[in-house]
């Protein structure tokens, strides 16, 4: 009895531990009791133990085919040797050699017939063998081609050398040409064929060089598993010589499927071969893991190695892996249905947190909750709730905010003059300077009223380009009242782009700029201060280029009047009429950089942080000023 009641409380005291635990850890650790462990210490097992019986199978298959290469080999290294022993068993062969007399007519066709004639039948019943040819120095012999051949006409070969300092000791030389000696009479010869050669001095008697001794077999018949296709593309043979030379069959395509060069292959090699007899060793490249297979043939003093893709190998494993995820994502459907359930008990106070907050998505922010508890969810609820509060204290703040902006613009337009008054008396004064015959007076006032009338007129945030250019122009026409007709406007806007939609006011402050500055250092007696509207679009924005020939500036000023324009302080018009903001551009002082950033600020808070102003200025030469905002037509839409 006292046992059971200490079960049930050690199982009171876990439920209640594992309760206080976050909802992460309970997660976690259910995914590591149900599925996690057993499936790592089964995979492991599974895995190590598949990927080492193949790995097993795959060696013992590929030594296998090794060694039968070399009994091909040992067979075929016998019936050289034993064609180049029969080649100069022959005494008539060795008397013709030394011969100190020029051999005549009837002796030339009986040697041809008896002793010539054996040594080509002895080529003829070994079909493996390509060549049997004997080299003399003796100058008193004639040559018999395709058997007997004077020394001088391989003098140059890389071997000879070699072959009469081993004082009759056997020499096995690989070769990538089976070159002809006598080109003029063989002219259509294969000679680009490999070749292996058995080479020997012939000495009669002993130590009195008579001639060398040379037995050829192509590699195709003396390597016949290195010269066919192995394993359906998945493997290849290679000889490397002692010289380092390395002989395949070049119409493998073996090398490009896996990804391999032979210099990778050669590069290998010079890591793992570093003695006789043979062995095996893995190898990657280019994320592919290879099995190399090697055995040394002692006669020949070179190496037989086998290159094996394992990539199609682990293929087979992959699919055993496959397997064992599958069963995983059985698990793993289990523990969801499992954890459904579960969500009943654990994830009760999460639900019912989630429906307050689709109630304050929906726009219901008049209501108190209360949810007791520890961990996320505990920690959760209290923010939650501290955030509703704030919420309802800024929705109240902005709505006092509101009403005290549409007081202050109340208050703005009742001291406003009648506008319709003003059109009147500029009407009425524009008659009498047409009456006085003042034309300049006239169109300086028409330039007037139609400023007014825009200025006043803001209805919109929004314009036509086409407008603010109508702007602009009545504006430089009373500049140019002021300054004597020193200022010039150029337009350079294709018509398409003139439904364009701006920032109403968004051009005159950057034109205002050029006329104050430009106007200031630059006397208009010289050339006259010119500026330039251009429009280009550029992908999804149209950039407008404002451009002065005015004195400029250097580039630490322009520099500088960058920085003020990007400067992400409140922008100064926020919470104002637009009466406001016009006069705050007004009174800003100058060389501050104000009205641009006013600009620049106005661009990316409707726009977006991507558009905006940007200057360039050469001193003495020019300034330009670049504002990019989306290419959006009035009458069309987005293009």
């Amino acid at each position: 009895m006292c046992m059971m009641n200490r079960l049930r409380m050690t199982s009171r005291e876990m439920l209640y531990k594992l309760e206080q635990l976050s909802l992460q850890k309970r997660l976690f650790f259910s995914y590591i009791l149900i599925l996690l462990l057993p499936t790592l210490f089964i995979s492991f097992i599974i895995f190590k133990e598949l990927k080492d019986n193949y790995m097993k199978d795959i060696i013992k298959k590929y030594e296998n085919t090794l060694e039968i290469e070399r009994v091909n080999m040992n067979n075929n290294v016998e019936t050289m040797e034993r064609a180049a022993q029969l080649s100069i068993s022959d005494k008539e062969v060795l008397y013709y050699l030394e011969r100190t007399s020029e051999p005549n007519a009837s002796e030339l066709i009986a040697f041809d017939t008896t002793a010539v004639s054996n040594i080509l039948r002895l080529q003829f019943n070994n079909p493996n063998i390509e060549h049997i040819r004997l080299f003399s120095n003796n100058k008193q012999i004639n040559e018999i081609w395709p058997v007997i051949l004077l020394e001088r006409r391989m003098a140059a070969e890389p071997w000879y050398k070699k072959v009469n300092e081993l004082n009759g000791t056997e020499l096995w030389y690989f070769d990538r040409m089976d070159r002809e000696p006598i080109r003029p009479i063989v002219a259509d010869a294969k000679e680009s064929r490999p070749k292996l050669s058995l080479l020997r001095e012939i000495e009669y008697p002993a130590g009195r060089h008579v001639g060398i001794m040379q037995v050829d077999m192509l590699l195709t018949n003396f390597f016949p598993n290195v010269y066919q296709s192995q394993g359906e593309g998945q493997s290849q043979m290679f000889i490397v010589d002692r010289e380092g030379k390395m002989f395949r069959n070049a119409g493998s395509s073996f090398l490009g499927t896996v990804g391999l060069t032979e210099s990778d292959i050669q590069h290998e090699l010079n890591k793992h071969l570093t003695g006789d007899g043979s062995g095996h060793f893995l190898f990657e490249q280019k994320g592919t893991p290879f099995l190399g297979n090697y055995i040394h043939i002692d006669k020949l003093d070179a190496y037989v190695f086998n290159v094996v893709s394992l990539k199609n190998v682990f293929a087979d494993i992959n699919k055993s892996r496959n397997k064992i995820i599958f069963v995983n994502i059985l698990l793993l459907v289990i523990l969801s249905i499992s954890t459904y359930f579960l969500n009943a008990i654990i994830l009760k106070k999460l639900h019912t947190l989630s429906d307050f907050m689709k109630r304050v998505r929906q726009g219901d922010f008049n209501f108190d909750f209360t949810i007791r508890g520890g961990g996320e969810v505990g920690e959760l609820a209290h923010h939650f709730r501290k955030m509703l509060k704030k919420i309802n204290e800024l929705i109240a703040d902005a709505v006092t905010k509101q009403a005290a902006s549409k007081e202050a613009e109340l208050r703005t337009l009742k001291n406003q003059i009648d506008s319709h008054f003003l059109y009147n008396t500029l009407e009425n004064i524009k008659m009498l300077a047409e009456i006085e015959n003042q034309p300049v007076i006239s169109d300086a006032l028409t330039s007037l009223g139609g400023m007014m009338r825009y200025n006043l007129k803001w209805t919109s945030e929004y314009v036509r380009l086409k407008d603010e250019l109508g702007h602009i122009t009545n504006y430089i026409a009373i500049m140019n009242v002021r300054f004597d007709h020193t200022v010039s406007l150029n337009i350079d806007v294709p018509p398409d782009f003139l439904e364009q939609e701006l920032l109403k006011m968004s051009l005159q402050p950057i034109v205002e700029n050029s006329v104050k500055h430009g106007m200031k250092w630059k006397a208009s007696e010289e050339r006259g201060l010119v500026i330039t509207i251009s429009a280009v679009v550029a992908d999804t924005s149209i950039v407008l280029e404002i451009a002065d020939n005015g004195t400029g500036m250097t580039p630490e000023q322009t520099a500088e009047l960058n920085r003020k324009i990007g400067r992400e302080d409140v922008w100064p018009g926020a919470g104002k009429g637009h009466i406001e903001v016009a006069a705050a551009q007004e009174n800003q002082t100058e060389g501050s950089g104000i009205g641009l950033r006013n600009v620049h600020q106005r661009i990316q808070l409707f726009y977006g942080k991507e558009y905006g102003l940007h200057v360039e200025s050469s001193e003495g030469a020019h300034t330009r000023v670049i504002m990019r905002i989306p290419y959006f037509i009035w009458n069309g839409g987005l293009s």
